[in-house]
């Protein structure tokens, strides 16, 4: 019987590296975060590209600019505007966060007790958060009238004062004017983002602290506060970046006034570049606030990484 020879198997192409991405499971995490990834690029990663290229040029509106270096920088630190602006900026945020931390640990230990209408008390601590910040301002623009203050008229009454506050008339009195509205419309979101971490902490704990004879602060010593530590660098730290990058409640209120007694960084950069015309030394005013805002994010980073211990890793 004669031998037939089959043909021979032509050798299988190996697959292509893209066609080995678009079938391998480990890179499909990778292909969802895709949309998500360019809306980041394009919204927030191109926008401050851009902003730190136009802080090393002398761009103006309807103007292009050249490349000058570090000359807006140079002119920045003789600027005593600019480091008004600094001063307030720090002022603004440091006294305005510790404030809404104080302020919001304390709501948020009140309405974790039982109270009655609790529910209805939850939503009422939220309406300063909801409420548009440009009706904020304005309200707050009437509370701080020079001539129709609810506050001067008030403090009159009880004669407290024989004549009205210039609330935002004074730089120090518009300075903790502006503090205060801050103050006013973040505290809801500490109160309520502590509250949810202390919902989360186990009620056995505190019995068992109660049974050995622990205070009530001691519970909050050793129980509540340390559980609480991640809720607390993780809110504090959008706290502390919101705050420090506030415009819209200070354009509104005072614009910078008296005498750029309330100008922030953001503020300032707005009237340089916009108002100004002065594009470069806009966006130099505005990379400068990286650092500042980059060193809250770290604090916060290295404060999270000494609680590891409470997602069952190392406390270092």
């Amino acid at each position: 019987m004669a031998n037939v020879s089959l043909p021979a198997r032509a050798p299988m192409a190996e697959p292509s590296v893209w066609s080995q991405l678009m079938t391998n499971r480990n890179w499909l995490g990778y292909w969802y975060m895709v949309p998500a990834m360019t809306f980041l690029v394009l919204f927030l990663a191109y926008p401050l590209g851009l902003g730190v290229w136009l802080s090393f040029t002398d761009t103006r509106i309807g103007r292009g600019g050249a490349f000058i270096g570090l000359e807006n920088y140079e002119w920045l630190q003789g600027d005593s505007i600019f480091w008004i602006s600094v001063f307030n900026t720090i002022l603004y945020t440091v006294v305005a966060s510790i404030a809404k931390f104080a302020l919001g640990l304390y709501l948020a230990l009140l309405l974790n007790e039982r109270l009655p209408f609790k529910a209805l008390i939850r939503a009422a601590v939220l309406i300063p958060f909801i409420v548009p910040t440009v009706l904020s301002a304005i309200a707050f623009w009437w509370i701080y009238d020079s001539q129709f203050s609810i506050i001067s008229w008030s403090l009159r009454k009880l004669g407290l004062i024989t004549q009205n506050i210039d609330f935002l008339g004074d730089p120090w009195n518009a300075r903790w004017s502006t503090i205060f509205a801050n103050v006013w419309r973040g505290v809801p979101f500490v109160a309520i983002t502590l509250l949810a971490g202390l919902q989360t902490v186990s009620p056995s704990l505190y019995e068992a602290a109660t049974i050995d004879g622990a205070s009530p602060w001691q519970r909050f010593r050793y129980i509540t506060y340390p559980l609480l530590t991640p809720i607390i660098a993780v809110v504090m730290t959008f706290s502390v970046l919101f705050t420090f990058t506030d415009f819209q409640l200070i354009w509104a209120l005072t614009r910078g006034g008296p005498v750029n007694a309330t100008h922030l960084m953001a503020t300032l950069s707005y009237q340089r570049a916009i108002m100004g015309g002065q594009l470069g030394e806009g966006a130099a005013i505005a990379t400068a606030m990286i650092p500042f805002l980059l060193a809250a994010i770290m604090i916060s980073w290295f404060g999270l990484q000494r609680r590891k211990w409470q997602q069952g890793g190392d406390n270092d």
